[in-house]
């Protein structure tokens, strides 16, 4: 920002200053606390999306800060709008996602009065972010603003939140403020190189335990470092498990892969962590789940944390036994560089040779498609989750976004339903009505098509993928089957036995995995989505978050989808821009076998209207997605040097 020579209004001072930081989307429910800087916002520039609710406003911010690395800002209006805005906030903050969060707040005058939906917006909603201040003068607003920006960034990415009272927005800001926050402080920060003796040490506590395995997790996926955490990992014969839902941490076809931990993991990757004499966290704030409720690390297990963050003591975990803040990229390829240089001896080496939300999906997608808009985008629902954010079909329309939602329906909250199933208890709640999702986006504006049979599932994907339009493929799903290899009732098969599928499970409440199953149906169905003569007699009852329940296909060869987690996509890496290599050294996905040639389809017009323009979305922000995507600049996989 050019240093100010004359007052300007906070709210056009506020738009400015975000331009200049490089933030080129904004997301809103219009509200009438702060209108001056929706004027400001959007003179600065800045691309301007109405949504339908503050929840899909969140969501959507937080998946072009995931995507890009830089924040988008989310608008919304005192207590109710913050108040909805609520669940954005912890998504993001959950996903280390950058996002600004702007909240009109009362007159100035009136605030500890209980004034119009006056709340403390900083000692509320506030406390779901990284960092959050209530403006309470036009003078302190540059250094304020600044300092928000910076925190949204620096260090562990997260949401901010600045609070802005409505008649603060018209109040002129001094001149000679300076800059705030320029362009490339918003950008991935540049890691510094890591302490060669710190990284000698984690080496170490790895080489010279019996049982070493690497728990790695987002930071893996953001840093873009599989290709080189193969490599180490090969290096030092190190088994390595995913972090929960990060199932594309590590090549899943890999001989040093041993499984996902948490919800539905195999019984084997638990023992595997609690039996370890030694673990190395990367990326990973070992939360509840991937830790199996905090088990993980074991009581006397030594560990090491790599990490921007890394944690410390706390409640019930003993502190990492070390622990080096930094970039998970820099820090692994460091690591190979001593053990290229057989810097190290390992004692045990050749003993061990013999040895989070419902409703995120659509409006996640929906910001990819922003963001991207020559790239195809798949949104992967339950019934529940989709209908939370279903009204947001409409924003996709207005805005030219053409995502492909799929969503699975079988008329119930599954999850919570296996909640109930395993522990002997009523179902209560659990079952919904039957909604025609067709019928619904097709009201809203979008290209719909119910699946009624898996031979018509490919076809229809295809032709969803090659429109450029919104669509909705609605499947109905045989409620019997909770997940694509198991029946309800059932024990989850052996790792071996599953069966392969393309849809990365996505839940907003999981059952417990060890709990004792029930009785399972005397009769399997044919197909995971045909519903048989008698179960369409039965009362419909899915799962609003599930995402499991779904045919066990690959996508088309030819398509290049980019599937969106219901529940947390705020978990997926950025994304290379088509004709990116692989990166060096990472195994190349398999090939499915070639499919069948599919039936003729009647193609699905597409829905009256304006045909969707080309996004205006600035050119800055798909340069960084591809800057996040860019490939190791590698030319091929080493040789792994002996030890």
């Amino acid at each position: 920002m050019e240093p100010i020579t004359a007052p300007i209004p906070a709210g056009q001072f506020i738009g400015r200053a975000l331009a200049d930081a490089g933030i080129r989307l904004a997301f809103t429910v219009p509200g009438e606390s702060f209108l001056p800087l929706l004027d400001g916002v959007a003179a600065a520039g800045i691309r301007v999306v109405a949504t339908r609710h503050e929840g899909g406003a969140g969501f959507m911010a937080t998946a072009v800060g995931a995507l890009t690395g830089r924040p988008a800002a989310v608008l919304a209006t005192r207590a109710v709008g913050a108040t909805n805005l609520a669940i954005g906030l912890h998504a993001a903050y959950s996903d280390s996602a950058p996002l600004i969060a702007l909240v009109g707040q009362v007159d100035r005058s009136f605030r500890g009065r209980e004034a119009f939906q006056e709340v403390d917006l900083a000692g509320t909603v506030g406390r779901l972010c990284r960092w959050t201040a209530e403006v309470r003068d036009a003078a302190s607003l540059p250094a304020m603003l600044d300092e928000g920006l910076r925190k949204a960034m620096n260090g562990r990415p997260g949401p901010v939140l600045l609070a802005l009272p409505a008649d603060l927005l018209d109040e002129g800001v001094p001149p000679d403020h300076g800059h705030v926050a320029a362009g490339p402080v918003l950008g991935p920060p540049r890691a510094p190189s890591p302490d060669p003796a710190t990284v000698r040490r984690i080496l170490h506590l790895l080489l010279d335990a019996e049982r070493p395995v690497i728990l790695a997790g987002a930071g893996v996926l953001r840093s873009r470092s599989t290709a080189d955490l193969v490599k180490l990992a090969e290096t030092i014969e190190v088994p390595v498990v995913a972090g929960w839902r990060r199932p594309d941490v590590f090549p899943n076809d890999h001989a040093l892969y041993l499984g996902m931990s948490g919800y539905f993991a195999a019984p084997t990757v638990r023992e595997r962590l609690l039996e370890a004499d030694a673990i190395l966290v990367l990326g990973s704030r070992l939360d509840e789940v991937t830790s199996y409720s905090y088990a993980v690390p074991a009581s006397g297990t030594r560990w090491a944390h790599v990490d921007l963050e890394p944690l410390g003591p706390r409640g019930g975990l003993v502190g990492p036994t070390v622990a080096l803040a930094g970039d998970v990229r820099t820090f692994v390829r460091e690591a190979r560089r001593l053990l290229g240089g057989a810097a190290l001896e390992a004692r045990s080496l050749e003993r061990r040779r013999q040895a989070n939300a419902m409703g995120f999906g659509l409006p996640a997608a929906i910001a990819a498609s922003l963001v991207a808009p020559g790239r195809p985008v798949v949104a992967l629902a339950g019934d529940g989750g989709f209908a939370m954010t279903m009204a947001e079909i409409e924003t996709a329309v207005r805005e030219g976004a053409h995502p492909v939602a799929i969503v699975m329906d079988n008329e119930r909250y599954q999850t919570i339903r296996d909640h109930q199933d395993r522990r002997g208890l009523s179902p209560i709640a659990t079952d919904l009505g039957p909604v025609n999702f067709v019928g619904v986006a097709e009201a809203l504006g979008a290209r719909a098509v119910r699946i009624e049979d898996d031979e018509a599932f490919e076809p229809a994907l295809r032709e969803a993928l090659s429109s450029r339009h919104m669509t909705v493929l609605h499947l109905p799903i045989d409620r019997r089957w909770v997940s694509v290899d198991r029946l309800a009732g059932q024990e989850p098969a052996a790792p071996e036995a599953v069966v392969t599928s393309v849809l990365e499970p996505g839940f907003a409440s999981e059952p417990e995995p060890f709990a004792a199953p029930v009785e399972a149906p005397e009769a399997e169905p044919a197909t995971a989505w045909s519903i048989p003569a008698e179960a369409a007699a039965e009362p419909s009852v899915d799962d609003g978050a599930s995402t499991e329940a779904a045919p066990a296909a690959a996508l088309p060869e030819a398509a290049e989808a980019i599937a969106l987690d219901a529940t947390a996509a705020h978990d997926q890496p950025a994304w290379p821009e088509p004709g990116d290599a692989a990166e060096p050294g990472e195994p190349e996905p398999p090939v499915p076998p070639e499919p069948p040639e599919p039936p003729e389809v009647p193609a699905v017009p597409a829905v009256a209207g304006p045909a969707p323009a080309e996004s205006p979305v600035d050119e800055a922000d798909r340069a960084a997605a591809a800057d996040l995507a860019e490939a190791p600049d590698e030319a091929e996989r080493e040789a792994p040097p002996a030890t």
